[in-house]
Formats: structure tokens, C-alpha cells, sequence
């Protein structure tokens, strides 16, 4: 893979203003298709194949009312009055007769006819059904709602519109989200000590963006598209089209201030670290479409388009930045005498020196054992940068460390324990909001099983009318017995002569677990109903799909927990040749998980510091909330092991000590994965502030999650766990060792600067059948030690033909093995 990444990226920067223009037109092409053919996104929640989907569909062709959208007009009189007085009776049929003009309205009830009166005769609600789903209602009809609504505010008459119809917000693009791409910039300068650099690694992540999403709405007309999946595509391309332009833009600068040529610089770079944005780019992909096997379409949709924009913040990467890049060309060197040049100079200092000691550590290695004895920093003359001062740090005490972070992220864990799911209505929206006042009038007046109405379909073998109809009341009446129902309204016929339809109202909320029950109940009772009346039941509406949603997504959160552990165990195998490092990234994994969902509990369920950071309403968890966690998580997990445990590997191939690898190859690898995670965290972040149910929780989870993994668990857990295990951290059974593939994702094969005169370079293993390469060979194949350096292997220290360090030898791979120590 490193090898073709190479070509790539050599092609790109040759032929960059092709790429360029390619994606340009690609990017114009689909903003012009959505802007001709562009549909309207469809926020509805369905689950194929379950008794309240087949209702609901059955429905949709004898009562379109009952399974299309709503919308509710809730009047509130003055304090000491009645709605039932005549100036307000005369408003609200008023506002009845206008409702009834607005275009696509099915059926305006009046709330004398339905007795949607309080008890105490204060408020009254006007239900307006449609014979059409959300997604077909058009903004007019919506607005001719409201319009009808706010002319009945005479002599005091307050009014609020709630229902189905408010419940979707669009995509969000605010001030909040430029904010995060601001300090996301920020971090990039501060990053790369340069503002060209920072703008030019932000340049490719946007047009990615703006073509993932492009991309995607141009499906709408055609696939049902969610609100939530644009904003979580967008989100999501933000995020890891920022950071995966950060790594590969960050080796490439490394290397121009080496004196690299920038055309083999960008193509080492792509190749290299490359290859790391490809293998952890697939993870995050095959993580999000995994969704699709639980069978619910908008979280199909959801997952898939997230998943694309995960592809083309990939493909920008490895050819939109090799690009750009050409058009800077060694303008992106770091200056010298500036911060950057300085780090790259350390670098390239330490790793010379590495190299010029590296016979003299082989017989220390031997005499100490691991190396421990040798000392933190021996043998490299680099000045610490933050990163090794943070490792060292970590690694002092290794147990201590280990204990102190797996006990704090167990105990935010604990809250995850009492997670409850479901999907959020407008009890979740924010206060001020018209829906949430229709919502909490409607609860304190009716009780809050009125938000939650549960559909009883009711259909009979014999198709007459008279006998739906004696069915219809003796299963009402069977309903009412029922724990948890407040009020069963009459039968109502269909178009069907054979159905009808019973309203139950609950006496709990919609999100509520005793609703859940009731759902349970009635579905218990069905057989026995069945064996009395002769008529078949079955329950849906919206409130029933929503609580069959979550019971699909609960049950689905375990094998897919297992299917992502399982997967990251046998990739970092592959990757590392390790069987510590995988298991030790699988439980760091689980711990980020757990303590970002115990958090959301804390936060969201149980209302701990809601009013600080303004959580509208404190309930059940936004049910598809853990399986997006997880899916995003896992990718990103990867990403940072990959980026962080590679530099550690180098340094153990190439001089067997096992502690001081981990403080070596963190060196520089801390600085990014830091400017990489704070990225992450303000994007994500900039989507917390939003009045969106379902963006809001997700947008926090996710930012704590990446916080979490990125410093306690990668930058922290994973050296003091490596620092325990000493040489066993890279063993690998040889058995297992010859079965699995290299994937070459550290891009070892890329050891060799092309030969003078050659336009295409010629890519090959830099290690000899008896081990390292020597000086001669290599001048013999047309490379320089420079170029060595730069393309990051170490030649200073192998003069002699023949002659290894450190016991190392080469295996049939190409990759260096220790020899006195396990193989």
C-alpha cells in the first residue's frame, strides 16, 4: 500500500493542477445538481419488518391521516378565564377555518368535537393531520399554521403550535461551527509556525467537506436523506479531513526542513504517512457502514453518509494535499532558525545520533536486558521536547500511571450503567421554543401520555363494517384494563371495512419505560384479544415505532461492540506484529467508550449540570447515540494508536531498547496527535451549542470521547502499559507472524530516495539479506545517507557490508528482528 501511496502522491504533485481542476468540477458539478434537482430531507423514524411499521404502512393506504404528519394548536386563556367563553370559542374557529385553508392540510379537529378540553376548562387543542409524511410538507403549510395560530391572540388568548411537523430543524451551520474551524486554524498555526501552512492544511479538509456534502444532497431527491446524517456528515469530514491533512502535511514539512526535494518529499510523505490516514480512514468507514446490517434506515442513511465523507476527507488527503502542496513548493519548508526548523533539526539530530551508537547499545542492550539500564534520553543529543517530557513522566512510574488512569475512567464509566435509550420529541426542544411550550401545556394540563398516543390497529376476518365496529368496541374495552392507560378513545374507521383504529392515551410520557411496558402489554394481550373478539391488534404510531427503534438499537449494541473490538484486535496485529499492543488498544477503547457514555448519563440522563451547559431536558439518551460513539471512536482510536505506537516501533526495530523506544518514538508523535485531538475537540465541540436533540448529545459525546482517548488513553495509558511490558509488548508467535498480512502501514518499504536521473522512483527494501543496509549499498543504489534521512531510516552506525546492530536481522518482510532478544 505504501508503495502505491508513493506513485500517488508523485502523480498528484506532477500533475497538480489536473487534480486540482478535477475536483473543482467534480465539487461545482454536484452543487449545481442539488441546487436543480435538490429534495427535502426526511427525518422520519421507521423499522421495517416490526409489527408497528406494518400498521403504520397499512395505514398509510386506508387512514393517511393517522400515520401522516401532525400539527397541534394549543390555546391557553388568560388567568380567570375559560377558552369555553364566547370571544374565545369565537377565535378558535376561527383559527380552526383558517387552518383548514392551509394547502396539504388532511383534517382540522375542532376540540369541542374531540374533547381535547382540560378539566378546568383553560386549554383547548386543535389537531391538524396530514395525509403526507414530514418530509412532504411543505414550509408554507407549516407557516400558515402559525399564521392561524398568532390571529387568535385576542383579549389574551395565548397560543402555541407543537407536533410532528416542528420537529425536524434542517442542517445546522451557525456561529458556533465557524468558531471550531477558527480554532481549529489556530491550533494549525500554532501547530506549523507558519499561516500558509495552516491555511493550506485547512484548504483541502473544506473542499472535501463541501463535496461530501454536496454528494449527499444530491441524493436526497432519490434516497431518504436525514437532517441529522447531513449535520453528522458534516461534522464528521470536518473533523477528520482537518486531522488527516494535519498528518501528512506535518511529515511532509518535517522532511522539506531536512532538505528534501519537495516532489519526493510530498510522495514520502503520502506513502508514509499515507498510508496510516488510509488504514485508519477504512476503519472509521467500516465501522459506520456496519450500520447498515441493523436494518433501521435512517440509521442506514446516517452511517453510509457519514462513512462517505470519512472517504473523501481520505481521498483528499492522498491527492488533493500532494497538490496543493505542489503549488507552495518549498515555500512550506519551516524557516530556519524557527520553532519548526528547530524540532526538525532535533529530529534529525537524535536520529543521526541514534544511529552512530548504535553498536555500542547493542552490547548494552545485551549486558541490561531490555535497556532500562541505559538511561532515560542516552544517546540522542534532540532537546526535549514536550512530548518526551510528558513520556518520561508517564513512564516513571508505569504501574502508578496505569492503575491511576484505568480507575478514573472505570469510575466516569459507573453512571453508564443506568443508560437508558430513546428518540427525543419536542420535550427535548429548547425551552423557548414554541414546540416546547405546546409540549409542556399539553403534559400539565392533559397529562404528559397525550405528547405519546399509542395506535391499536384492529382488523376482523369478516370485512363489514357493523362487525369492525362490535370488534373494535369489545377490544377498547379490553385495552382499558389494561396498567398505565389513562383513556381509550372509540373505535375510528377506515377506509377499510375491515379496520379500525383505537386511540390509547398512557398515563406516562412518551420516553418513559412504563409506556415502554404498555407497548409490551398490549402486545401480550394481543392472542387472548384474538381468541375473544376474533380481531386481530396491533399497536404503532409514532410513539411505538420510536420505542421499537430503540429496542432494535439496544439490542444491537452488543454484537456490535463485539464486531468492532474483534476488528481492531486483528488490524493492530497486523499492523504492530504484536499481541500486546492490540489487546491493550481493544480495553483503552472500551474504557474511552465507557467513560464518554457515563458522562452522557450524568449529563443528559441525569441533568448534572444542565443548567451550566444548557441541556433543555434531562432524559432518556438519544437511542443511536452509543452505536455512533462507537463506530466514530473506533476509527479515530485506531487513527492515534497508529500515528503514536509506529515512531515507538521504528525505535524498537532499530535499537532493541524496549523503554527508551517509547520515549524516542513519542517525540514528536505527541506534538501532533495533541494538535490533532484539539482539532477534533473544537470541531466537535462547535455542534454542542445547537437547539438539536439529537446533534446536541452526540456532539458532546463525541468530543469528550476524543479527548478522553486521545490524552488519558493514547498519550498516557498506552506508554506506561508499553514501559510494563518491555520486550514482551512486541512479541509475536512466528506461526502466527507468517500467516498474517503486511499491510506495510508505517511505510517501511519506502526506504530509498529515487536514483539520479530517474523520474519515477524506485521504491524498495533498504535491508540486505544479512541485515542492515551498508553505507556501500546504498551509495551503490544511487542514495544518499541524506536521503535516507529523510525518507526516515538511519544508515550512520552500518559501515561494515554485512554487520547488524543490536542483534537485528531482517526477516522475509523486510522488517528488522531483534536477535538476542524473542523473536
Amino acid at each position: 500500500m505504501a508503495v502505491l501511496l508513493h506513485r500517488l502522491g508523485h502523480s498528484a504533485y506532477r500533475h497538480r493542477k489536473l487534480v486540482l481542476g478535477i475536483w473543482l468540477f467534480v465539487l461545482a458539478a454536484l452543487i449545481t445538481c442539488v441546487s436543480v434537482f435538490g429534495g427535502k430531507l426526511d427525518d422520519r423514524f421507521s423499522v421495517p419488518g416490526t409489527e408497528s411499521q406494518r400498521a403504520l404502512d397499512s395505514l398509510s393506504k386506508t387512514l393517511p391521516e393517522a400515520s401522516g404528519a401532525s400539527a397541534q394548536i394549543v390555546f391557553t386563556a388568560p388567568e380567570g378565564h375559560q377558552v369555553t367563553e364566547a370571544p374565545y370559542t369565537a377565535a378558535i374557529a376561527e383559527a380552526v377555518a383558517e387552518a383548514e385553508r392551509a394547502p396539504q392540510v388532511g383534517e382540522v379537529v375542532d376540540p369541542q368535537a374531540s374533547g381535547a378540553v382540560s378539566a378546568d376548562r383553560t386549554t383547548a387543542i386543535v389537531q391538524v393531520q396530514y395525509p403526507v409524511q414530514i418530509a412532504e410538507v411543505r414550509t408554507s403549510s407549516v407557516d400558515a399554521i402559525e399564521d392561524a395560530a398568532r390571529a387568535a391572540e385576542t383579549d389574551g388568548l395565548r397560543t402555541s403550535v407543537g407536533g410532528s411537523v416542528f420537529s425536524s430543524k434542517g442542517v445546522h451551520i451557525g456561529p458556533s461551527e465557524i468558531i471550531g474551524v477558527a480554532v481549529a486554524l489556530l491550533v494549525l498555526v500554532v501547530t506549523f509556525g507558519s499561516l500558509l501552512a495552516a491555511g493550506m492544511a485547512l484548504l483541502p479538509a473544506l473542499i472535501g467537506v463541501a463535496l461530501g456534502l454536496a454528494g449527499l444532497l444530491a441524493l436526497a431527491p432519490a434516497v431518504s436523506i436525514s437532517s441529522t446524517a447531513v449535520t453528522l456528515a458534516l461534522m464528521l469530514g470536518l473533523a477528520v479531513g482537518i486531522d488527516y491533512v494535519l498528518f501528512i502535511l506535518s511529515r511532509h514539512r518535517q522532511q522539506l526542513a531536512r532538505g528534501t526535494d519537495p516532489k519526493e518529499s510530498v510522495a514520502l510523505a503520502v506513502g508514509t504517512a499515507g498510508s496510516a490516514v488510509v488504514f485508519a480512514g477504512v476503519t472509521v468507514i467500516i465501522a459506520l457502514a456496519a450500520l447498515s446490517v441493523i436494518g433501521i434506515p435512517f440509521l442506514t442513511t446516517m452511517g453510509l453518509g457519514a462513512a462517505g465523507a470519512v472517504l473523501i476527507a481520505v481521498l483528499a488527503a492522498i491527492t488533493l494535499v500532494p497538490a496543493v502542496a505542489g503549488f507552495a513548493g518549498s515555500r512550506l519548508a519551516p524557516k530556519p532558525g524557527s520553532r519548526a526548523g528547530r524540532r526538525a533539526a532535533d529530529a534529525e539530530g537524535a536520529s543521526d545520533a541514534e544511529g552512530a551508537g548504535d553498536a555500542e547499545e547493542a552490547a548494552d542492550v545485551e549486558g541490561a536486558g531490555d535497556g532500562e539500564g541505559a538511561g532515560d534520553g542516552e544517546g540522542t543529543t534532540a532537546r526535549a521536547t514536550m512530548g518526551t517530557r510528558w513520556t518520561k513522566w508517564v513512564i516513571a512510574k508505569p504501574l502508578l500511571t496505569v492503575l491511576a488512569v484505568a480507575g478514573i475512567l472505570v469510575t466516569l464509566t459507573l453512571p453508564a450503567m443506568d443508560l437508558r435509550l430513546a428518540l427525543p420529541d419536542n420535550g427535548s426542544a429548547p425551552h423557548a421554543s414554541t414546540e416546547r411550550k405546546a409540549y409542556d401545556t399539553i403534559s400539565e394540563k392533559f397529562g404528559s401520555g397525550f405528547n405519546g398516543p399509542l395506535l391499536v390497529l384492529v382488523e376482523t376476518n369478516n370485512g363489514t363494517a357493523a362487525t369492525s365496529s362490535q370488534s373494535g368496541a369489545q377490544v377498547a374495552q379490553k385495552l382499558g384494563t389494561l396498567k398505565n392507560v389513562k383513556a381509550v378513545l372509540p373505535p375510528q374507521p377506515t377506509s377499510d371495512p375491515a379496520q379500525s383504529v383505537i386511540t390509547v392515551l398512557p398515563a406516562s410520557g412518551p420516553d418513559s419505560v412504563r409506556t415502554d411496558q404498555l407497548v409490551r402489554d398490549i402486545r401480550e394481550a394481543a392472542p387472548g384479544i384474538h381468541d375473544t373478539t376474533g380481531a386481530t391488534v396491533a399497536v404503532t404510531g409514532t410513539t411505538a415505532v420510536n420505542i421499537d427503534v430503540s429496542n432494535r438499537l439496544s439490542d444491537s449494541l452488543l454484537p456490535f461492540v463485539a464486531i468492532v473490538v474483534g476488528l481492531s484486535l486483528l488490524l493492530l496485529m497486523i499492523v504492530f506484529r504484536s499481541l500486546v499492543i492490540p489487546v491493550k488498544a481493544a480495553v483503552g477503547f472500551l474504557l474511552s467508550v465507557g467513560a464518554s457514555l457515563g458522562l452522557v448519563v450524568a449529563v443528559f440522563q441525569w441533568g448534572w449540570l444542565a443548567d451550566v451547559l444548557d441541556v433543555p431536558h434531562s432524559g432518556p439518551v438519544v437511542s443511536f447515540l452509543p452505536i455512533i460513539l462507537i463506530g466514530v471512536l473506533f476509527g479515530l482510536a485506531m487513527d492515534y494508536e497508529v500515528f503514536l505506537v509506529s515512531g515507538m516501533r521504528e525505535e524498537w526495530a532499530h535499537t532493541g531498547r524496549a523503554r527508551q523506544s517509547v520515549v524516542d518514538g513519542a517525540r514528536h508523535s505527541v506534538r501532533v496527535v495533541t494538535a490533532a485531538a484539539l482539532i477534533m475537540f473544537t470541531v466537535f465541540a462547535g455542534f454542542f451549542p445547537l437547539d438539536d436533540a439529537l446533534i446536541k448529545p452526540i456532539a458532546f459525546a463525541l468530543a469528550v470521547g476524543v479527548a478522553i482517548d486521545a490524552f488519558a488513553v493514547r498519550m498516557t495509558l498506552v506508554p506506561a502499559v508499553l514501559a510494563l511490558a518491555g520486550r514482551g509488548a512486541w512479541w509475536l508467535p512466528a506461526w502466527l507472524d507468517r500467516i498474517l498480512p503486511d499491510l506495510d502501514v508505517e511505510g517501511s518499504s519506502l526506504q530509498k530516495a529515487a536514483p539520479a536521473g530517474s523520474e519515477e522512483p524506485e521504491v524498495v527494501s533498504l535491508a540486505p539479506a544479512q541485515g542492515r543496509a551498508t553505507a556501500t549499498d546504498l551509495t551503490a543504489a544511487g542514495s544518499t545517507t541524506a536521503d535516507l534521512t529523510a525518507a526516515g531510516s538511519t544508515t550512520a552506525g552500518s559501515t561494515t557490508a554485512g554487520s547488524t546492530t543490536a542483534g537485528s536481522t531482517t526477516t522475509g518482510r523486510g522488517e528488522r528482528r531483534e536477535a538476542s532478544g524473542s523473536r
